[in-house]
């Protein structure tokens, strides 16, 4: 294992024997293609990324909110990326990767839909077979986006075990990998995973904050004081990081799901959160050593969170790697406070925001002074899958900020 599969302590490769062979041809895949651009592959990658995805997204100044915070607030729109998330910039380059590789099938494990819609749409795009392992809760709390995976010909697979969310389906994926490496590519949809993934997703990711970094110095003057993203497996915030991972006066704040509380119930092996990366212990997850929510005996615990995409209970070794050394802040914010940054950032900006993305936005509020005069805030994706979740848990909460649903009444 070379010194390059880690980040520090994390990372590497803890992974069966089985999949070491697919590991290894992924790892060369990774460095000929991506890092040395063989073949003019980031070429391709860069044009279809433009044409087909739509880049680069722009860097919008939040007129209210500057306002509403008395500082200056730009919003990275990643929800108008194709497909409404950020997703497609590490689907369309794994998916290419795979072509490039030889491999005719993907498998792709998805939280929130979002990654496994992109991958649906890349795949549909370069004509390769697809299939989705989505946890049931999942499933059922993001029926719009398991429609659309459909109607790109992919098939969904749903995962019954355990809690039924992302790590499951990640558990599945990984089964199914190893089971049909020959022909078959894992997109895996994180910054998560054994080497080449973390390194390889962040990669693909980093255009956010290529494009970011040149958009701020070109409207504002300068580089901002603060970069802040949403933090789950951590692919958004390490595109989001990455070109400013370098700016030592740029601070770079991870904002995980607080969920309901930062408690820990051993007994039923269950987190009510997924700050992970503020709360958790190194150890050992899907192929990486990273940190986790574990419990003593180090048995991974269900997460929480009202974001699925968010409902995790790992994050990605450089991430890991880059808190432990102080250069990312973890923080975490509350069911609660996301829900009311959604519905905020709708009613003052037009704009829907994923509840992943609400999760930063909340922070944006309960802490602007902590961020500067200049913020940048990475949108990661849209709110249109998220309407049923946050109808019925703002409804929950009887949220002064959420819309009244009278007018539905009596209409069926």
């Amino acid at each position: 294992m070379s010194s390059e599969s880690k980040f520090g302590e994390y990372g590497g490769q803890y992974v069966p024997e089985a999949l070491m062979p697919a590991i290894e041809e992924l790892t060369d895949a990774y460095e000929r293609y991506v890092l040395d651009n063989e073949d003019g592959f980031m070429d391709e990658f860069r044009e279809r990324l433009r044409d087909f995805g739509g880049r680069p997204t722009p860097l919008q100044r939040a007129d209210r909110l500057s306002e509403r915070y008395d500082r200056e607030v730009y919003l990275k729109r990643e929800d108008l990326l194709h497909g409404g998330a950020h997703k497609l910039n590490n689907a369309l380059g794994q998916v290419l990767l795979a072509k490039y590789m030889g491999k005719e099938r993907i498998v792709a494990e998805t939280g929130a839909g979002q990654h496994g819609t992109a991958t649906a749409m890349a795949c549909a795009y370069l004509d390769v077979d697809c299939e989705i392992y989505m946890g049931r809760t999942d499933i059922n709390r993001q029926r719009p986006n398991v429609f659309r995976m459909r109607i790109h010909d992919a098939a969904v697979n749903p995962v019954d075990i355990g809690s039924g969310t992302l790590k499951e389906a990640i558990n599945e994926t990984m089964r199914d990998w190893a089971t049909n490496v020959e022909d078959t590519h894992y997109v895996i949809g994180s910054v998560v995973g054994p080497h080449p993934f973390p390194r390889m997703v962040r990669d693909f990711q980093s255009v956010i904050s290529e494009e970011a970094r040149e958009q701020i110095r070109e409207k504002a003057g300068r580089l901002p004081d603060s970069v802040v993203a949403c933090a789950g497996g951590g692919s958004n915030t390490m595109g989001a990081f990455h070109e400013f991972v370098g700016d030592d006066e740029v601070d770079l704040v991870a904002v995980e799901a607080g969920g309901s509380a930062l408690t820990i119930d051993e007994e039923e092996g269950l987190a009510p959160h997924s700050a992970s990366l503020s709360t958790g212990d190194d150890g050992v997850l899907h192929g990486a050593r990273t940190k986790l929510l574990q419990n003593p005996d180090g048995q991974i615990l269900e997460s929480h969170s009202v974001s699925a995409g968010l409902d995790y209970s790992g994050v990605g070794p450089e991430l890991a790697y880059l808190a432990d050394e102080g250069r990312v802040t973890p923080v975490n914010v509350g069911d609660d406070a996301a829900l009311e940054a959604f519905h905020r950032l709708s009613k003052t900006e037009g704009i829907i925001p994923a509840l992943e993305s609400s999760h930063a936005l909340a922070y944006l509020e309960e802490h602007p002074d902590e961020l500067g005069d200049l913020v940048v805030v990475n949108v990661s994706g849209r709110g249109d899958k998220d309407l049923d979740t946050v109808i019925e848990e703002s409804e929950k909460r009887d949220l002064d900020a959420a819309p009244s649903m009278e007018v539905f009444e009596g209409e069926q």
